[in-house]
């Protein structure tokens, strides 16, 4: 790894490029719109996905009325001095992006405009996702990235899960579950952990440029 510091790194992308990324607003939007079509976001359709994308609409408009940031969240933005950019890479029919992005952008929402959210779709920035891969190998999603918000350049990231789940999802899958039995059993997680690990799991990231 690079010991270079963090002004001489290379941008992670272009202003010109941040611009064309999602607010949270305009990607709910995209989402909806979609759903009207009988479509989802990607190059990929069809009755699964599109049904998970319906499922995943339900999730994060009840996690937008419901997200209750912690005590500990709530600290460390007030310990904020710079200004980020915090770039989430997703998809409308990724399960785990309904469950966390709409905490991602309370979070962000609650900084007093030390962090803003962008979002791009993974499949539009297959290059920008590659430099994410989950085990080297896994496009999975969501991805956060947090930048600063002068340079672009990457101060840390996360995802795409937090760690209790994504230990979970990998024990079903070496017991051989099926993705609907994984599924349900992670979605599962995340309703009784209410965001809790996913909010202290940011927290830590918080700290490590507060």
């Amino acid at each position: 790894m690079s010991s270079s510091p963090a002004s001489a790194a290379p941008a992670v992308l272009t202003p010109e490029r941040l611009a064309s990324a999602y607010s949270y607003a305009a990607y709910r939007q995209l989402i909806d719109e979609l759903l009207a079509q009988g479509r989802t976001t990607g190059p990929h359709q069809s009755e699964a996905l599109l049904h998970y994308a319906k499922l995943n609409e339900q999730r994060m408009s009840r996690l937008d009325k419901t997200v209750q940031l912690l005590p500990e969240v709530t600290t460390e933005l007030a310990r904020l001095q710079g200004r980020y950019v915090w770039l989430v890479i997703t998809e409308g029919w990724c399960g785990d992006a309904a469950q966390l992005v709409p905490v991602i952008d309370a979070i962000a929402r609650a900084s007093g405009g030390h962090l803003s959210t962008r979002y791009l779709l993974r499949d539009e920035h297959p290059d920008l996702m590659d430099r994410y891969l989950t085990g080297g190998v896994s496009r999975s999603i969501p991805k956060l990235v947090v930048l600063r918000a002068d340079t672009l350049t990457e101060v840390t990231h996360w995802g795409p899960r937090p760690a209790e789940a994504q230990a979970l999802l990998l024990e079903l899958k070496a017991q051989g579950a099926t993705h609907e039995e994984y599924a349900e059993r992670v979605h599962a997680w995340y309703a009784k952990d209410k965001t809790r690990s996913t909010q202290q799991e940011l927290v830590g990231l918080l700290r490590q440029f507060a």
